[in-house]
């Protein structure tokens, strides 16, 4: 668990066993990541959302294995019938479907990101961009390259699952990287 996230669990939850704190950490993060799917632009075949930022900030602020937990999480919950996925979508067809690589680059993203963080690079805004660069393309790389079976094609992949995604994705990277330092700082006052 990073540092913030140890900070902000034992001042707002103390006493309690850790598995209980770490649950709590974990069901809060894929509902973060729940609320920020809402956050929709509806493109073809993939929509523009706010999940990438939120699983940025989840990976960071929680670690490889409770970040990885939580958007393991969020899959099985959007999986099982919660209107969690973009737009209030659920059931295996968002899996199955054009989204899929992205929903499972989440989980690998969020897991790596959590790594470089546990190893301090998300402590100020220029280090906290490394984290959240690599997170970023996990998730293209994952995305695109089951885009890529899904329309048969890598140049309609990269058009439609990549392209449209860039500036938007550039914002939400520089959004997290910003958030995650003041929210170091805050608590170090």
């Amino acid at each position: 668990m990073t540092t913030l996230s140890v900070t902000l669990t034992n001042r707002y939850l103390p006493r309690v066993p850790d598995w209980v704190r770490d649950l709590f950490l974990i069901v809060s993060g894929s509902l973060l990541v729940a609320l920020f799917a809402q956050i929709e632009i509806p493109l073809k075949p993939v929509p523009i959302t706010g999940q990438t930022f939120a699983v940025l900030l989840v990976g960071a602020l929680m670690g490889a294995k409770r970040g990885g937990a939580a958007l393991g999480l969020y899959l099985v919950e959007g999986i099982a019938g919660l209107p969690f996925f973009s737009g209030g979508g659920s059931g295996s067809s968002h899996l199955f479907g054009a989204t899929g690589g992205y929903l499972i680059g989440f989980v690998v993203a969020a897991c790596v990101i959590g790594l470089l963080a546990e190893r301090g690079l998300e402590r100020n805004f220029r280090t906290s961009l490394i984290p959240f660069l690599a997170g970023t393309g996990i998730i293209y790389l994952c995305g695109i390259a089951w885009l890529t079976v899904f329309l048969g094609s890598i140049q309609q992949a990269v058009i439609f699952g990549l392209l449209p995604f860039l500036l938007g994705d550039a914002i939400k990277l520089i959004a997290a990287a910003v958030a995650l330092p003041s929210a170091w700082k805050l608590l170090h006052r």
